[in-house]
């Protein structure tokens, strides 16, 4: 590696990991700078009471609401980033997604590219991540050029008799398409995978899979511990010329040919405003004045289905999902979300948000409950905006399309109850979930109006890249992880050709 690499790629998780494994064959240079380090192989990483009651694995920092006080936000800094807890669902966007889509609250605006331009790059992210899934049971599924790798991760009994009661009814429930090896997992402990961490225990994050895949070129170096803290423009404001960083508390700084900021939607979008200089007074990439603005963050809530004729003696329970409410409300109205399982919620996990309920009486709860996870689409907004506030982080986060989320809510009370389940309880998540947070430096046509162009390179600099969450230009409402891992790999295939072809 030499001391001036021709790539700095800012931030492990989906994005940065899977960049560096498209440009890994490239034989570029490349340095990983990432500002946590890796998850141990400890006990705490399968204790519930260690991850949801005592909060052993939460950031240890602040982020400030606008106008208003302190919380602690639930993103994690690690290599990998915030996919060594993610519940592994690597689901395309519909192909209604990438078109304007009208909704109760206003228009999700169209994606600058189709549907098509990024199908090719979808099946080369599921081949990369070996997603478990099938193809033909959700009526909303998109195109697929290629099958998915595996066969989907099948249902536990309690949880395949709750589906066989949904498609009795007339919904259509599917396969979640999984990066996870059930096995695998399931033969280090007996737990869920979602919002557990990951130590190479078979779920296929950005650090098991992409990463790993770039680190077997010796061309690839992954620094951690070493958080970016500003961007450097030439005196002209154009070209980056120096990423400044602190590795353990120790200055430090490299001159890269390309840069790729992959930090994630809140720090991406912060970096870059806390890089203004003269030449560009509102931050890097920032002549649009968008740098920062459209924060999105799914409308979600968990919904718990009870019936004491049930017994859920599930342990991973996370399998399917049903769309019946994503293109409209089901009678021809505005759409409304997804619906998908959460994994396995015991007793000690709600005991994380019931505290003064006993540990058994919650037990006692989920063994007669299936959990779900219901989620809407959040419609960009120019005024709900990350800011730089010194050393602060502020979010003002405008959320929209709430009633169509609680309409979802209720659809989905509704369905439960008609399935057998007479009580139905749900608990929406709040700004300490980030529930895919995403938009803040999105991509676009126009230099005016969007800080990036269709390949993620700023329209202000031609040596900077924004690869993460920050560039999509609408939320959906499914997990966006796949479609930053199809963008990054398009993106890796562009500089190859663009900018490391000569």
């Amino acid at each position: 590696m030499s001391a001036s690499p021709d790539i700095v790629i800012i931030g492990s998780g989906i994005g940065g990991a899977t960049i560096a494994a498209g440009l890994a064959s490239s034989g570029a240079n490349i340095l990983i700078l990432e500002a946590g380090d890796h998850i141990a192989d400890l006990p705490e990483n399968r204790d519930q009471r260690a991850i949801f009651q005592r909060g052993h694995f939460r950031p240890k920092e602040f982020w400030y609401e606008h106008g208003g006080g302190a919380f602690n936000p639930g993103n994690y800094y690690n290599v990998g980033g915030n996919s060594k807890f993610f519940g592994a669902v690597l689901v395309r966007y519909r192909a209604e997604d990438f078109v304007e889509m009208k909704h109760r609250e206003g228009v999700s605006p169209a994606w600058p590219i189709p549907y098509d331009e990024l199908e090719p790059w979808y099946s080369a992210a599921e081949q990369m991540y070996q997603v478990r899934g099938r193809q033909g049971e959700d009526p909303t599924e998109p195109v697929h050029s290629t099958p998915y790798p595996f066969p989907p991760v099948p249902d536990e009994p309690a949880v395949a008799k709750v589906r066989a009661r949904l498609k009795q009814n007339g919904l259509h429930p599917f396969s979640l398409p999984l990066g996870i090896d059930i096995d695998r997992w399931l033969a280090k402990a007996k737990t869920p995978w979602d919002a557990h961490p990951n130590s190479f225990d078979g779920k296929m994050d950005a650090e098991t899979v992409a990463l790993a895949l770039a680190l077997q070129h010796p061309n690839v170096k992954l620094q951690t511990g070493s958080r970016v803290t500003r961007l450097q423009a030439a005196a002209d404001g154009k070209r980056v010329e120096t990423v400044h960083y602190l590795q353990d508390g120790v200055a430090g700084s490299v001159s890269p040919r390309l840069v790729i900021l992959s930090a994630g939607a809140v720090q991406s979008s912060v970096l870059l405003l806390r890089s203004a200089d003269a030449r560009n007074p509102t931050g890097l990439a920032n002549r649009s004045d968008q740098v920062g603005r459209n924060f999105m963050n799914h409308n979600s809530s968990a919904v718990l289905a009870m019936s004491p004729r049930f017994r859920n003696d599930s342990v991973y329970q996370k399998s399917f999902g049903f769309n019946d409410f994503y293109l409209s409300d089901g009678q021809g109205g505005p759409p409304l979300g997804n619906v998908q399982l959460l994994g396995r919620v015991s007793g000690k996990i709600l005991k994380g948000n019931l505290p003064k309920i006993p540990e058994w009486l919650l037990d006692r709860v989920s063994s007669h409950a299936i959990d779900f996870y219901a989620m809407s689409e959040d419609i960009p907004h120019p005024e709900s905006r990350v800011m730089a506030d010194g050393d602060r982080i502020v979010l003002k986060w405008h959320r929209t399309n709430w009633d169509a989320h609680l309409d979802l809510v209720a659809k989905l009370k509704g369905v439960l109850k008609q399935a057998g389940f007479p009580i139905v309880l749900s608990r929406a998540f709040d700004k300490r979930t980030p529930s895919h947070q995403c938009g803040t430096v999105k991509m676009g046509l126009d230099a005016e109006t969007a800080p990036l162009d269709i390949w993620c390179r700023a329209f202000d600099h031609p040596n900077l890249f924004v690869v993460d969450a920050s560039f999509l230009p609408t939320s959906a409402a499914v997990n966006p992880a796949l479609t930053v891992a199809a963008q990054a790999l398009r993106v890796a295939d562009h500089i190859r050709a663009a900018d490391l072809a000569s």
